[in-house]
């Protein structure tokens, strides 16, 4: 029996009243791909990845992570991911170093079991919050809120990493380690999906990139062609 694909979208639509956010929206990831999903601001790019981790309901179609169904099994689904969304939400009264050792102990099967420190240091060092790993959340900049909200995602080795503007306010040292980090986790099996602006970056990092307009996939290619798709979408949307 073949495994199951890392992430299989299949004709997800979102209809908020009268207006069609998203549009028969399918693609798949296999594990230890690195894929780029990409598209203009409003084109569908957040409300599909809100579908995809259960953060709102879909109108018609399905997500399904690890083969389990996101809207059946919502809580299963979800010990697959590793999630960074747009606007990520921290308790702002704990320091970054708390926040992802909670992280850890809630993805753990035994959350009684004091998380490994190695394991929360790495997600720190991978992130550049090595040195600030100690003060409150409430403290830091926009940049450093994302940061903590990767350590988080990435410390408990997730077999899928969904990553929605991830890179968006990190300084180049720090988005540098990510991508490495990231690439690595692919090469031992796990995918990622990042959505960004910057498509330099897919360039470097990505397999194939997606590209979302109008709320639908207008194309699916392998990152090579990414420019040209890219230039001649941009040029008739």
């Amino acid at each position: 029996m073949n495994p199951p694909l890392a992430v299989a979208v299949d004709g997800l639509r979102k209809e908020y009243g009268k207006i069609v956010a998203v549009d028969q929206v399918s693609f798949s990831l296999k594990p230890g791909e690195f894929v780029g999903l990409v598209g203009p601001n409003g084109a569908g790019k957040s409300t599909t990845f809100k579908m995809l981790t259960g953060q709102i309901l879909s109108t018609a179609g399905s997500a399904r992570i690890m083969g389990v169904d996101v809207l059946a099994q919502p809580a299963q689904a979800r010990r697959y991911m590793g999630i960074v969304p747009e606007h990520p939400k921290l308790y702002a009264y704990l320091s970054a170093r708390e926040m992802i050792t909670f992280a850890a102990r809630i993805r753990s099967s035994d959350p009684t079991a004091d998380p490994d420190p190695d394991r929360v240091d790495q997600a720190l060092q991978i992130a550049g919050l090595g040195d600030d790993a100690d003060r409150l959340i409430h403290e830091y900049s926009q940049g450093m809120h994302r940061k903590t909200a990767l350590a988080c995602a990435l410390v408990a080795d997730p077999p899928v990493l969904l990553l929605d503007e991830a890179l968006n306010g990190l300084d180049p040292p720090s988005a540098e380690r990510v991508l490495d980090s990231l690439q690595q986790r692919c090469a031992a099996g796990a995918c990622v999906l990042l959505s960004t602006h910057v498509i330099d970056t897919l360039g470097r990092v990505a397999d194939r990139v997606i590209v979302v307009q109008h709320g639908r996939v207008s194309a699916d290619v392998p990152v090579a062609e990414l420019e040209h798709v890219w230039a001649r979408l941009r040029a008739t949307d």
